[in-house]
């Protein structure tokens, strides 16, 4: 297999676990021209948009670039290299960004709304009030922000009726969502490690089987989620906001080891 599809196959499997991602990324390059350099520059992507087409970039070196604030609506971006590129405020809804990297990215108010994630690999990415409504969410975005950002009926669950693509899932390990909007997000079994989500609207979310150990949900609003199975060792379970109408709050897993009020 050439190097470069062989890195996009890797890329497939990265959001699986948290361990098995870490492991993977150790035979990426992440400083290879490949994933660092970007073959085409602002002023090409702008002609693409104005031949009116949903533009298609995928496959395509674009890191590094500065695409705020353009319309992508709808846009191919799969397996594209998105490395510290600049996509604030740009028109995402729609695109498909499947198995692209985007390390370090700046999301920053993107409108990702009814966006597909799926094996996307962002860890480190800024998506500071951004607009993930409706998105399909199965990424890899350990260590980033979500501070603010809007997440309503995300679907980001693990799909456990084909065991294959049941192993992967949504990994939010250290990320930001302070204030985030997850309303009816489905988050089950997703990986949440030491997540910050302080003051977070969890209403209706489904977080059955996810791991929050270490997360921090202070202040959050729980009314309707279901929490069936969640690991929540180490989890500051404080101030909960509508904790009485939360499902599986009696099924949690180490509810006994967790900071509660």
């Amino acid at each position: 297999m050439p190097r470069v599809r062989a890195v996009f196959a890797v890329s497939a499997l990265i959001v699986s676990s948290g361990s098995l991602g870490q492991d993977m990324m150790r035979h990426v390059d992440l400083a290879s021209p490949e994933m660092t350099q970007a073959e085409v520059s602002r002023a090409d992507v702008e002609i693409l948009i104005q031949n009116g087409a949903p533009v298609d970039l995928s496959n395509r070196r674009l890191s590094g670039l500065d695409l705020s604030g353009l319309n992508l609506k709808a846009a191919n971006l799969r397996a594209s290299r998105l490395n510290k590129t600049n996509l604030s405020r740009a028109d995402l809804s729609g695109a498909i960004l499947d198995q692209a990297w985007a390390l370090g990215g700046d999301l920053s108010e993107t409108n990702l709304v009814n966006a597909s994630l799926f094996a996307t690999q962002a860890r480190g990415a800024n998506l500071k009030h951004a607009d993930l409504s409706n998105a399909r969410l199965t990424a890899d975005l350990t260590g980033s922000d979500l501070t603010g950002a809007t997440l309503v009926n995300v679907r980001g669950g693990a799909d456990m009726k084909n065991q294959s693509m049941g192993l992967i899932r949504t990994v939010l390990n250290s990320a930001n969502l302070e204030g985030a909007n997850l309303r009816g997000a489905d988050l089950s079994r997703s990986k949440l490690e030491f997540a910050i989500l302080k003051g977070a609207d969890l209403t209706d979310a489904v977080l059955t089987r996810a791991d929050l150990a270490g997360a921090d949900l202070t202040g959050a609003r729980v009314s309707g989620a279901e929490f069936g199975g969640a690991d929540v060792a180490g989890a500051k379970l404080r101030n909960l906001s509508g904790v009485e109408q939360a499902k599986g709050f009696d099924k949690l897993v180490n509810a006994d080891r967790a900071w509660r009020d």
